[in-house]
């Protein structure tokens, strides 16, 4: 064979191959670090104020309701009350409006104590059972809760999906009802691409042990916000889910009677339940971490400038004396 035509692997002699093209690297100088430190400062510590400042105006109204709505004879055995299905589960509330709330005000149920990231909960699902009709015999992942006594599929299958909060709130001002927006409360993109259309929910919470909310045989999964809101597992244990929008403003001062309807077990594991009402700003809900994150590190680099330039003036040395170095240093004797 001609050598000529063989296929090298050579590189070619170049200067990128060489790894003889120019490069730069900065020289941090005394000026260069003190005066980026001064301009982390200076945009840090403004803007942790703006966002301290969108977090104060939001108005929030937070009542933990699972004690205050056990009767005085169940006190100490709350689990036995809230499992029996002939009690009363209705309780009332009475929330005080702070300030005035303009809407949208967003309506959230709020638990500690309940770890929806635990690994088996969260693989107890089938997202393709979810998808697809053809799909309900995929419940692989869902035991215990994959099939019926008389092994029928239940749909929508897994530990998620049963456990789905069902405590309801009614809230009235002044004699009047206040209606509680559920509409658009779930990600648009959870709706039309992880739940089906043509996905209805069947042998859904029909053992013998009720895991929490039941469903709307008639309804598609991809229309069934609740469950779809639930089913976004949240990272930490203590988390709120939306559970409903209010249009109209509520004025300062005003009385806010909240009709609770107390289902969901969270005896069971000490957790706790909390009714949230809420407005929200620029930066979101209620949340002062991320100001008082961004005002330290800018004090912090502030205050690291003020020593380098101090340190600078009193003590300052040649840039690049190799006198420095510690091979060239003598040693004491």
């Amino acid at each position: 064979m001609d050598q000529k035509n063989k296929t090298s692997k050579k590189p070619k002699n170049s200067k990128f191959s060489q790894q003889e093209l120019p490069a730069w690297k900065p020289i941090l100088t005394p000026g260069w670090v003190i005066t980026s430190f001064i301009t982390i400062g200076v945009l840090f510590i403004p803007t942790g104020l703006l966002a301290l400042s969108a977090s104060d105006n939001v108005v929030e109204i937070v009542d933990r309701y699972d004690e205050g709505c056990i009767p005085d004879s169940y006190s100490q055995k709350a689990e036995s009350y809230i499992q029996n299905p002939n009690q009363n589960k209705t309780c009332v509330r009475t929330l005080r409006v702070p300030k005035k709330m303009v809407a949208p005000i967003f309506v959230y149920y709020q638990l500690e104590k309940f770890y929806q990231n635990h690994r088996r909960f969260v693989k107890s699902k089938s997202d393709k059972q979810l998808r697809d009709a053809d799909a309900q015999d995929d419940t692989h992942n869902c035991f215990p809760e994959d099939y019926t006594a008389d092994n029928k599929p239940i749909v929508p299958c897994g530990l998620i999906a049963w456990s789905l909060f069902n405590d309801t709130y009614k809230l009235s001002a002044r004699g009047k009802a206040i209606n509680i927006d559920k509409k658009g409360i779930a990600w648009k993109s959870d709706m039309e691409a992880k739940f089906g259309s043509n996905v209805y929910p069947k042998n859904f919470q029909k053992g013998t042990l009720i895991g929490g909310g039941k469903l709307d045989e008639r309804i598609p999964l991809s229309e069934q916000e609740d469950l779809i809101v639930w089913m976004r597992t949240a990272a930490l244990p203590t988390f709120r889910k939306l559970y409903g929008k209010i249009n109209t403003d509520l004025e300062s001062h005003e009385t806010i009677t909240a009709e609770v309807e107390n289902n969901y077990n969270t005896y069971k594991f000490g957790g706790r339940k909390k009714l949230v009402l809420s407005t929200t700003t620029w930066i979101g809900g209620k949340n002062d971490f991320l100001g008082i994150a961004y005002i330290s590190v800018g004090g912090l680099c502030l205050f690291i400038a003020i020593n380098f330039i101090l340190l600078y003036v009193f003590r300052p040395r040649r840039l690049g004396d190799p006198s420095y170095l510690s091979w060239n240093r003598q040693p004491i004797v």
